[in-house]
């Protein structure tokens, strides 16, 4: 059994999301599996040297993960020709430069989401990638996560025969930083840093919604800032300048309506920080990160309004778990193994970077629609539009 490397420049590892899911649960943890077993019976093996801006941060994090290389100069990194996977989970607005310099040296590129802040440039590096003949790719994890997994098994088995309609629930409180420390970064919640949780999860709700039962045809959207002042994590006092809760409603193919809301000012009461219902002619599910329950016709309860006498009904007593009949591994490392497979061998891969590119319209479009007050078709988006 033969093994080969693919260097991988990971920048922006001193992150959350960069060090979490995709270093340390994705590309270390596919190097402490002994590697990626290929289709030929070889093995390719990661090997990442970590790039950022703050040097004593990436020592440590390489220290900690005993991840042997490391440097704050990024063209020296894409310079090596060993390397040939350049990463970034930069800040976005950071992001478009260093994917561009990344294609110029011949560089295949995977990148997180919001790909950028703006779609003409998001286009223009996917046209710049195809131009340069590298392979790309932007990371859409939640549709790997176990939940949505289920309910896409659901899908295709014709569960739900024809769907009627599809309602999101996404987020939890993020305190404000003044009594607690706030569970994300400051500079999600100021505009002129590429904040905004419009800009941050339609991206999302863009290749949730296409992927899993029809394009997204048309948007209304509603946002707020619902707590103008917060603190940053020097305990200094900021306002906040962007949006932080969005209430979407999506028009989809075949006649099908979302509506997804989107708040870090929520409290939560459900079983996930996410949950998705899909309720259809012969069939309803509910899907959250990890579970999902169903309701057939046959067994739907037969309940009527009268708010006189009080509820007979155990609602949730009527669902029914969807069993796991499988493994799931960490949505983030399933799909960096899908792309290194594409990578290697040529496989299928469906989230190029035009993919991303769907998601920042979508982001545009519903601040349009929220500052217009008004629905806005989603028309079609080529590479060409790019140019």
């Amino acid at each position: 059994m033969s093994t080969r490397e693919i260097g991988i420049i990971m920048n922006g590892v001193t992150g959350r999301m960069g060090l979490n899911q995709h270093l340390v649960r994705s590309v270390l943890a596919i190097r402490q599996q002994g590697g990626l077993r290929l289709s030929d019976g070889s093995v390719l093996m990661p090997n990442p040297i970590l790039i950022g801006r703050n040097a004593d941060k990436l020592a440590e994090i390489a220290a900690e993960h005993n991840v042997a290389r490391w440097t704050t100069d990024l063209n020296a990194a894409l310079a090596n020709p060993s390397d040939t996977l350049y990463f970034d989970a930069q800040l976005t607005n950071l992001r478009a430069a260093a994917v561009e310099a990344a294609i110029a040296t011949g560089k295949d590129v995977y990148c997180e989401k919001p790909v950028t802040a703006d779609l003409a440039s998001t286009l223009r590096l996917a046209k710049l990638a195809d131009a340069a003949g590298v392979k790309h790719g932007i990371v859409q994890d939640k549709l790997y996560l176990p939940g949505l997994r289920k309910l896409k098994r659901l899908i295709d088995s014709g569960f739900f025969g024809r769907i009627l309609s599809v309602r999101g629930e996404f987020g939890y409180w993020v305190f404000e930083g003044d009594l607690q420390p706030a569970q994300r970064p400051s500079w999600n919640y100021r505009k002129q840093d590429g904040g905004g949780i419009i800009v941050d999860m339609f991206c999302h709700w863009r290749y949730v919604l296409d992927h899993l039962f029809g394009n997204v045809k048309a948007v209304n959207c509603l946002g707020a800032t619902c707590i103008p002042k917060r603190w940053d994590e020097q305990g200094k006092p900021y306002d906040a300048t962007a949006d932080d809760t969005a209430y979407g409603t999506f028009e989809l193919e075949g006649g099908i309506v979302a509506q997804i809301n989107s708040s870090w000012n929520f409290r939560v009461y459900r079983d996930e920080l996410f949950s998705l219902q899909v309720d259809g002619a012969l069939g309803s599910a509910v899907a959250g990160l990890r579970e999902c329950r169903i309701q057939p016709r046959a067994i739907t309860p037969r309940p009527t309004w009268n708010p006189d006498v009080p509820n007979p009904f155990r609602f949730r007593d009527d669902w029914t778990e969807v069993p796991d009949n499988s493994v799931f591994d960490n949505g983030f490392k399933v799909q960096w193994e899908m792309f290194l497979r594409h990578i290697a061998e040529g496989t299928p891969w469906p989230h190029g970077l035009l993919e991303g590119a769907k998601g920042v319209q979508l982001a545009e479009l519903g601040l349009q629609s929220w500052h217009e007050r008004r629905w806005i078709d989603v028309p079609a988006l080529t590479l060409e539009q790019g140019a």
